[in-house]
């Protein structure tokens, strides 16, 4: 597992993106606390109840969003 640092342009940590070794990402926010999973095989974003929001990869949206 790979974990990428999500920083403001104050470089402030502002979530993290774990890539697991089949591909799929689970998004956190700065305190760890899950706000979404990708899966690379259906190419969906869901959020952390596995609600579909969208096509693609983002995570980066969700954790960034209040």
């Amino acid at each position: 597992m790979s974990t990428q640092t999500l920083k403001d342009s104050h470089y402030k940590v502002i979530g993290y993106i774990e890539t697991k070794s089949d591909g799929s990402q689970v998004g956190k926010d700065a305190h760890y606390k899950v706000k979404g999973y990708y899966d690379p095989k259906t190419h969906q974003t869901k959020d952390v109840h596995y609600k579909v929001v969208g096509h693609g990869n983002l995570l980066a949206s969700l954790i960034t969003s209040t």
